[in-house]
């Protein structure tokens, strides 16, 4: 069996990453063989992260070797999507470069709205509904979370399955608690900076917090300062990610609330918990799902929440320890590679054994 895999970018992008390249070698164990096409490269990413976008010669160059893989399309068993494969472009023309070989699309992001919540009145009229027809077309829609589920059942997808983002439970270690108590607490959030913007909206409870008790803020992945808080700002990279994780005390997610939000598959949470860490986050979307209240960790939907669940976990350990522990069991039952990855494997045998027996 013979995948096509159109990721949205290389390793360096988190949604590729964990939506669909940590899945190949349980695919390729089970003699799958996948070819991997990338539209923009890590260093295109990294390039955009600098400057904030993309440069069109670039862009035009990727779309230019994203159409020459797909017109080569015939010689696959099953294309295997990202999101989208051409983004911005009329539907009709993604799907005549899909024509004859069952497609997969997997979202992790609600990025319908780019489409019909956008500014422009003609890109809402034109592009709208320009992911519901891609998948209503597709042999299998996979989902991260129920909004973007139920999205693709209203489309009028035939197939149409949940699939968390996950981890890699051979990466993540829990964290170890030391009888030997350190110098500052630390609270740990994840992202890159086109996502910081979510960690700024709990700038005013952040500052309250450190009037009330020392801590260390440690933000993987983006810059950020903060008045009065002593913050460490570190450079992600996939080989030290974990490492710095779980050398912190708390994990927090703040999200604001919006549609786009709704879209999004709790991440952060699942690594944090993976590596032992209770966590905070806002009442939004699937994080309502994966935080159990006073389990393993505290849902705060205003400042003073914020502040008094950070506060409660600061000045207890044995609070971190034990909501750390009980997060750590969620992930290896329901959010970790090696629970979910061989459904994931007989969902894309399915998807190609259906477009065999149509043949």
């Amino acid at each position: 069996m013979k995948i096509l895999l159109l990721t949205r970018y290389g390793r360096l992008g988190a949604s590729s990453r964990l939506r669909t390249l940590q899945y190949l070698p349980w695919l390729e164990a089970a003699g799958m063989s996948c070819t991997v096409q990338a539209l923009f490269s890590d260093e295109m990413l990294r390039a955009k992260y600098l400057s904030g976008g993309y440069r069109l010669a670039e862009v035009l160059s990727a779309y230019k070797a994203r159409v020459q893989v797909l017109v080569e399309r015939n010689e696959f068993d099953l294309v295997w999507i990202e999101k989208e494969a051409l983004p911005w472009l009329p539907a009709w023309v993604e799907r005549l470069l899909l024509r004859g070989v069952p497609y997969v699309l997997d979202y992790d992001d609600a990025i319908f709205h780019n489409y019909d919540m956008h500014s422009s009145i003609c890109v809402r009229q034109l592009l709208g509904r320009r992911i519901d027809r891609l998948m209503r077309h597709a042999r299998l829609v996979i989902g991260g979370n129920e909004y973007l589920v139920r999205r693709a059942r209203e489309a009028g997808a035939s197939w149409v399955e949940t699939v968390s983002t996950v981890v890699d439970l051979e990466r993540y270690t829990p964290r170890h608690y030391s009888s030997r108590r350190k110098s500052l607490p630390c609270i740990v959030w994840i992202g890159s900076p086109a996502t910081v913007h979510y960690l700024e909206s709990v700038r005013q409870p952040l500052a309250e917090l450190a009037r009330r008790c020392a801590y260390t803020l440690r933000v993987i992945g983006s810059a950020f300062e903060l008045a009065g808080v002593k913050v460490e700002c570190v450079p992600w990279s996939e080989a030290t990610e974990v490492a710095h994780i779980a050398a912190g005390d708390i994990g927090i997610m703040p999200l604001q609330d919006s549609p786009w939000e709704q879209g999004k598959c709790g991440y952060k949470l699942i690594q944090y918990m993976a590596c032992g860490l209770p966590v905070v986050a806002s009442p939004i979307g699937v994080n309502q799902i994966i935080v159990r209240q006073g389990e393993n960790g505290y849902l705060a939907g205003s400042s003073e929440q914020w502040v008094s669940a950070l506060d409660r976990m600061i000045d207890d350990v044995a609070i971190r320890r034990t909501m750390g522990a009980a997060g750590r069991r969620r992930v290896e039952v329901d959010y970790c590679l090696q629970a979910i990855a061989p459904g994931v494997r007989d969902m894309l045998l399915k998807a190609a054994e259906g477009q065999r027996r149509s043949l």
